[in-house]
């Protein structure tokens, strides 16, 4: 990003970003495409922090998909961004059948009178900074793993909706926090911490699919803040995850779930004290 917004000032361009929606993987293959780490709309966001211009948010169609490489760099780079340079993954292929590469879109450039540069990979500390390697590093509870390769806590953030009142018969009111994600790239129960008004409040997530209570089979996440009175419906709250507390579980009775939450929260209230 510091890259392309110092080209851009060379060039007197603004700086963009190309994005797509879904994503290829999704496109093709919904059921195993990995989870996301950011919903749009917070990509956007963070995006704009960095300082980005411009997005371009490309629908990703059956007909879009059907664009040969030619294409691609033609009615987007050329005839649609009016491209001066461009930055990307020397892995990155694109077009009807992966047909484009980094080689072919040097070969555009210097016909067509745009420089191209590789996108190297970030490393820190030894460690390659991926998508991947973020998944994996919250899949098994390392979340200053993934907090060193983000450069910020792991965040979810949504709107918090009216759910089945449930967490009040258990003695832990809960924000039911909106997803709106086909997969979640973590799942058990959480020491979270959210922003409200200007304040931080410490907490315990759950999410997951709820098992003990029948549901809808979806991922959901619920969120219960500590010492916190008030009304957070239609709020958007972002939830940042710290510590993993132990995987989701099925309870035989909603009284044994009330205990497991209770010493959930007793394990909250322990370690914000520390």
């Amino acid at each position: 990003m510091a890259r392309l917004r110092e080209r851009a000032g060379e060039l007197g361009v603004p700086s963009c970003v190309v994005i797509f929606e879904p994503q290829p993987r999704e496109f093709f293959s919904p059921q195993t495409a990995p989870a996301r780490l950011t919903r749009l709309r917070d990509k956007l966001a963070l995006l704009s922090a960095e300082g980005v211009d411009r997005v371009l948010c490309l629908a990703f169609t059956r007909r879009f998909r059907e664009l040969s490489a030619a294409e691609f760099v033609q009615k987007v780079l050329i005839d649609g961004l009016a491209v001066r340079h461009l930055e990307v993954g020397d892995d990155f292929r694109f077009g009807c059948d992966r047909a484009g590469d980094f080689a072919f879109l040097s070969q555009a450039g210097a016909r067509e009178g745009f420089s191209v540069e590789a996108a190297k990979t970030v490393v820190l500390d030894g460690v390659r900074v991926s998508s991947t390697r973020v998944r994996e590093a919250l899949a098994s509870g390392d979340f200053a793993l993934a907090e060193h390769l983000l450069g910020r806590p792991f965040q979810i953030a949504g709107r918090v909706l009216h759910g089945q009142k449930l967490g009040r018969q258990l003695d832990a009111p809960t924000a039911n926090v909106q997803l709106k994600r086909c997969h979640v790239p973590l799942t058990g129960v959480y020491l979270v911490s959210t922003e409200i008004d200007g304040r931080v409040w410490p907490g315990v997530a759950n999410i997951g699919v709820r098992p003990t209570v029948a549901g809808d089979g979806s991922a959901h996440l619920e969120v219960h803040l500590l010492d916190f009175a008030g009304d957070l419906y239609g709020r958007r709250l972002t939830v940042a995850f710290h510590h993993k507390l132990r995987d989701e579980q099925r309870f035989a009775s909603l009284e044994a779930l009330k205990t497991a939450i209770a010493a959930d929260i007793a394990a909250a209230r322990a370690h914000w004290r520390t």
